[in-house]
């Protein structure tokens, strides 16, 4: 069974938890305090105008914004990227997307001018700024300078 190793928000200990189990609220192992319920499921959280404050802003920790439109080559090539990275980071990085044609405010807000373009926030605020598809490893160094 494939599992994620997430560490604890309050004494960081790093929980070995099934994927199947993310959806449960788990527990960590030591000190018992659960784990938030969003940002550590594995899987992308679509993002709108609407809900860009809680699902980003309010968010302590890491989270990696991508603004895509579905018409978009480069946006759906990144896509399985970020995929990846939101499984593989589970816990320590939230993944989001932001359509741009259905969300002009945010992607005014933050000043998108071409896509994709990721922008990543740590405890809301921007920290880093991607333009344009990057090769994985470029995308996960960056990420990984913020972790």
């Amino acid at each position: 069974m494939e599992s994620v190793i997430i560490p604890c928000p309050r004494c960081g200990t790093k929980n070995r938890i099934p994927r199947n189990r993310l959806g449960d609220r788990p527990l960590c192992g030591k000190c018992g305090t659960p784990f938030p319920a969003r940002g550590i499921t594995g899987s992308p959280v679509m993002v709108s105008d609407d809900t860009f404050a809680e699902e980003v802003i309010s968010e302590t920790g890491l989270v990696l914004v991508d603004f895509w439109a579905p018409w978009c080559g480069p946006c759906r090539m990144i896509a399985p990227i970020l995929e990846e990275l939101a499984r593989e980071y589970a816990g320590r990085l939230k993944v989001a997307k932001l359509n741009v044609d259905e969300n002009p405010l945010s992607s005014s807000r933050y000043e998108t001018r071409s896509i994709p373009t990721m922008l990543l926030f740590r405890d809301g605020q921007v920290v880093d700024r991607l333009v344009g598809a990057m090769p994985r490893a470029e995308i996960e160094k960056r990420v990984l300078s913020h972790v």
